[in-house]
């Protein structure tokens, strides 16, 4: 079986005007790459949507992060002890795992000091503890060290309070950012009232929104093997394909209503690699110029390009390679989304069962 095996995600994808993710300020995110300004949404808003796509779909056991993870603990403990008290033997079972709880909280002392990522086994794991009354911290620890679900396993857990609780995370996924150049700008409006007087002609409210359009580029990666080692072989293809799945047709919802953004990428480029990951941003280092054919298709061209630039230089090519869309064929073979998940699933499953990739 081999030792390493990462699969890595190369998305372009156009997004029309739009806020989807912004900063403290209202703007949207940028980030000055190769001198000029681009267009950037952040990994954990990205993330984030992934997460929400993951809970969509009812056969993945997706955790939940939160500080109210007493009340997850206690909806496992009513099944089994009804008459309990379930308030107190969830929060006890939690302390007895080592959990901080907020003490300067005046409306609730169940939330916890720092939010936590707990999956639904372990939640029940807990609650099994506590109704059969056990008195032993390591078992309580244990069971929150076991069974995470596919997502802690991917996105990784941290806790300050106890590093032995933590995941590492066995996917990555970079801040996305536009191939050319963006300038914000600014969408002014006005809000009728519907019921002023008629001789008054004025808006109820005017306001402006920021936004900018751009073709992206993202990226992710998991390994495999990283994963592998958290949920076990049998699972790791299906998450896998779930995390593809779900980088491939999420979208952040950042000012959907306003902007309805939601689009589909414009081309997808899928390796599986022995070696290490390649993110290659480095395509889009020299901004994609103004052309009257747009950004897109000059961008899939610099994909291309530097992918093979890279693989006759540096980086071995890749073991195994999808492409989704047009623009891409000098890669590999174009095929539906579908095709592409179920060949990246068989594929990743192959490799675990110590087959050859390629």
């Amino acid at each position: 079986m081999n030792k390493r095996l990462y699969v890595d995600f190369h998305i372009l994808q156009t997004v029309p005007p739009s806020c989807i993710n912004r900063d403290d300020t209202g703007s949207p995110k940028t980030a000055v790459y190769g001198g000029v300004l681009r267009a950037r949404v952040s990994s954990q808003a990205w993330k984030h949507a992934m997460r929400a796509a993951f809970a969509e779909n009812a056969q993945l056991d997706v955790g939940k992060r939160t500080k109210k993870v007493a009340d997850l603990v206690k909806e496992q403990i009513l099944p089994l002890a009804p008459d309990a008290d379930a308030d107190k033997l969830a929060k006890k079972a939690l302390e007895n795992a080592g959990i901080k709880f907020d003490e300067k909280s005046k409306k609730d002392d169940t939330v916890t000091k720092a939010l936590f990522f707990m999956s639904t086994a372990q939640a029940k794991a807990l609650a099994e503890l506590a109704v059969e009354g056990s008195a032993d911290k390591k078992q309580y620890r244990d069971a929150l060290k076991a069974a995470p679900s596919m997502d802690m396993a991917l996105f990784g857990r941290m806790v300050a309070d106890d590093p032995s609780l933590n995941y590492d995370a066995a996917a990555q996924v970079a801040h996305s950012i536009s191939t050319h150049a963006v300038q914000n700008e600014y969408d002014y409006f006005t809000a009728v009232d519907d019921c002023q007087a008629e001789d008054n002609a004025g808006a109820g409210h005017l306001g402006t929104v920021e936004y900018n359009s751009s073709t992206l580029y993202r990226y992710a990666t998991v390994n495999v093997m990283e994963l592998a080692g958290q949920l076990g072989a049998a699972q790791t293809a299906e998450t896998v394909r779930a995390f593809g799945e779900a980088f491939l047709f999420s979208m952040p919802t950042g000012k959907q209503n306003t902007f309805a953004n939601r689009t589909l990428p414009d081309a997808v480029y899928v390796t599986l690699r022995e070696d290490q990951p390649v993110n290659l941003c480095g395509a889009f280092e020299r901004a994609v110029p103004r052309s009257a054919q747009g950004y897109a298709a000059p961008s899939k061209a610099a994909l291309a390009q530097y992918a093979q630039q890279m693989y006759s230089s540096f980086a071995e090519a890749p073991a195994q390679s999808f492409t989704v869309g047009s623009g891409l064929e000098e890669l590999a073979p174009a095929q539906t989304a579908k095709a592409m998940l179920d060949a990246l699933e068989k594929a990743v499953r192959d490799a675990l069962a110590g087959n050859e990739v390629g």
